[in-house]
Formats: structure tokens, sequence, C-alpha cells
């Protein structure tokens, strides 16, 4: 296994998959709080297992749809579901990931990622194993004892997307969880993502301004704009960097930046 700061890594240590993916439905909904609407007449169906990114122009309301299906913001008009029940608050089976790592700065990147464990109840065996796993899975094995601070970012990137998924989450709400990292270990993190979510039927909803982020990453993209959902796109596949030439692609990707106004 590789040890180099911000390069991907071989996967290969197993660890317990996440719950079976949530649906997650909002039905002419409206976002935002009662003094600053942002979104209106939102209606989405985001299915169990896909990657779902979100792109828009900064202040469009894609970090409060993020809020909105993690509990965070009650809706202000419309339904907001998950698998066809309610949404009334945060749960643990959504975890959310941030652009800042909100790693525990005094615990070690194993004891950030037993978090959620110790909170499930298991017993401390049980908790170290299966961090320790994760923390393999990332590419952190030789890291486990460090603090935070002792690491680089994509190396507390890695460790945050350990811990979110360490609670057998099924769902995962990331907010541009690889805005502040460079290009290349921007690169190697999407990667990451893709190949540890493989075969987890975790479903993700990812929040990006970045529109080539968001064309890798995405199964289908939601574009946002004006205050509303404009439209949501099916990503042509295969998953491939090489592909970036295929037509289909550079036709979707020339569509999104025409809707973005960019």
């Amino acid at each position: 296994m590789s040890t180099s700061s911000d390069t991907v890594v071989d996967t290969a240590a197993q660890a317990p998959s996440p719950a079976r993916g949530t649906r997650l439905t909002l039905t002419a909904a409206g976002l935002g709080r009662p003094d600053a609407p942002v979104l209106s007449g939102v209606d989405l169906d985001i299915v169990p297992g896909e990657i779902l990114t979100v792109v828009g122009s900064s202040g469009c309301g894609k970090s409060t749809l993020l809020r909105t299906l993690a509990g965070l913001l009650p809706l202000l008009a419309g339904e907001v579901a998950q698998d066809g029940r309610p949404l009334t608050g945060p749960g643990a089976e959504r975890a959310l990931v941030f652009q800042e790592d909100a790693l525990l700065p005094w615990r070690t990147l194993r004891a950030n990622v037993e978090l959620p464990l110790a909170i499930k109840g298991l017993s401390r065996t049980e908790r170290r194993a299966q961090a320790e796993s994760w923390l393999g899975r990332v590419g952190l094995a030789d890291r486990a004892g460090q603090l935070p601070h002792r690491v680089s970012g994509g190396q507390r990137q890695r460790a945050q997307l350990a811990r979110a998924l360490a609670g057998r989450p099924s769902a995962v709400l990331m907010d541009e969880p690889f805005g502040a990292l460079d290009a290349q270990t921007r690169a190697g993190m999407q990667d990451l993502l893709v190949d540890v979510l493989r075969g987890t039927g975790a479903t993700v909803v990812f929040v990006t301004h970045d529109v080539d982020e968001a064309l890798f990453l995405g199964d289908r993209v939601a574009l946002l704009g004006d205050g509303r959902l404009t439209a949501v796109r099916e990503v042509p596949r295969p998953r491939d960097r090489s592909a970036h030439d295929d037509p289909a692609r550079v036709a979707l990707r020339r569509d999104v930046l025409t809707s973005l106004g960019t």
C-alpha cells in the first residue's frame, strides 16, 4: 500500500458495508429561512445508491438544499421525505461531510473515526477494529495514531470520509468537501471517493461549484439557478477521465455551463 501523503492507494482492506442506500424526495419544496427564502417549487427524487452532484453559482441554494436533506433546516413549503416517510430532523443514517474537515483536534484520526461507532454503542474492541479497517481503506493505516494537525489537508479529508462511512449511513451528504484542496490532491480524493463507495449502496448528494468534478462524480447532475431547480441531467458513462473528449460528455458540459450562465 502506498504511503504517499495525498495519492490514491490500494483499498483492499475491507470495512463493513454501509446500509442500503436511501431514497430522498423533495416535492414542491420551498427551502431557506422564513426571512430569506432561497429555492421554491423544488421537485427532486434522489434514488437509492446514486451519486447526485449539485452545481450552481454562489448563493444559489446548494448548501441550503444539502442542509434541508440533512434535517437541519425545516421546509418553508412542500414536503421532504426519506424512503416515503416525512423527514423531520437530523438522523445518524444521513452523514454530513463538509469542506472544513470538522475533525476533533484533540482526538487521533482513529479516535475520530471511532466516534460514530461509540455513539452506536459498539464495544471498544469493535470500534477500534472497524476504525482501523476504514482508515486502511482510505490509505491512512499508518496515520491512525496521529492528531489532525499533524497530517495534510488531503489526509484529514480522507479521515473525515472514513468517519462518515464508519457509521454505516444510508446517505452521505457532501458540501464541497474537496474545494480547499490543490488540483492533484482533489483529483485523488475524487478517485478515492468513487473507489470506497463502490459496492456500498450508499446514496450520495455531492455539492460542488466545479462542473468537471460534478460530471466526473455524478450519475446525475442537478442544476440550481434563479431560485429554483432548473434541470437534472443524466451523466454519460463509463466514469473515465480520459473520456473528456467524448461528444456526449462535451455536449453535456457545454449545456451545464450555458445553464449556469458561464
